[in-house]
């Protein structure tokens, strides 16, 4: 799987949570899809092109908001856990 394929998967699995979603997932979501992109933008610049780059740009770019208190705790476990929930489910 290239790694477009592999952020259209995840994009892809969130979009498909709208209908279901709790208020919390769906704010999860949005605020992954943001995380996501930016990751594999980063990842084509860099001429990286494995799906552990991404993984890797986007566990950075989350550490870096949660650093910079972007997030409340509560919503960082959200955050965390959706994004550990779409990796299992997009490499399955």
């Amino acid at each position: 799987m290239t790694i477009h394929e592999f952020e259209h998967k995840l994009l892809e699995m969130i979009d498909s949570m709208v209908a279901t979603a709790t208020e919390d997932e769906l704010f999860a979501g949005g605020y992954l899809r943001g995380h996501i992109s930016l990751a594999v933008a980063r990842a084509e610049l860099e001429g990286k092109n494995l799906i552990r780059d991404v993984k890797s740009y986007v566990l950075r770019s989350l550490n870096d908001a949660i650093l910079q208190g972007e997030l409340s705790e509560q919503d960082e476990t959200l955050v965390q856990a959706m994004w550990k929930r779409l990796q299992l489910q997009a490499e399955a």
